[in-house]
């Protein structure tokens, strides 16, 4: 998943200004999901037919849970952080995902 982080709080509940070097070394990091890649790979059985000829290979993807838009909290240590066109991004796999916040309108 690539994730764009949240702007983090700049100041303590009592006030004090933080500097970014503190902000970045958290452990745990939120961000909103802008992609979200196919899934985990299933393979599929192989048939039992003739060798020689070329099978075109058959996979599916068991989706993942989250959805672009999603505000995703995640483990600082599991993100690979990248830089592109001047912004900061994480790609941070299924398993490193602590909570998904989805907003969707539950009652129409």
């Amino acid at each position: 998943m690539l994730i764009k982080p949240k702007n983090p709080n700049e100041r303590t509940e009592s006030g004090l200004y933080l500097p970014p070097g503190i902000l970045e070394k958290e452990k745990v990091q939120s961000g909103y999901i802008m992609k979200v890649g196919p899934g985990y790979p299933i393979p599929m059985p192989t048939e039992d037919g003739e060798m020689w000829r070329e099978q075109e290979e058959k996979i599916k993807y068991l989706p993942l849970q989250a959805k672009v838009g999603d505000l995703a909290i995640f483990l600082q240590n599991g993100a690979f952080e990248v830089m592109y066109e001047g912004e900061k991004y994480f790609i941070v796999s299924q398993a490193h995902i602590l909570m998904l916040e989805r907003q969707e309108d539950l009652f129409d």
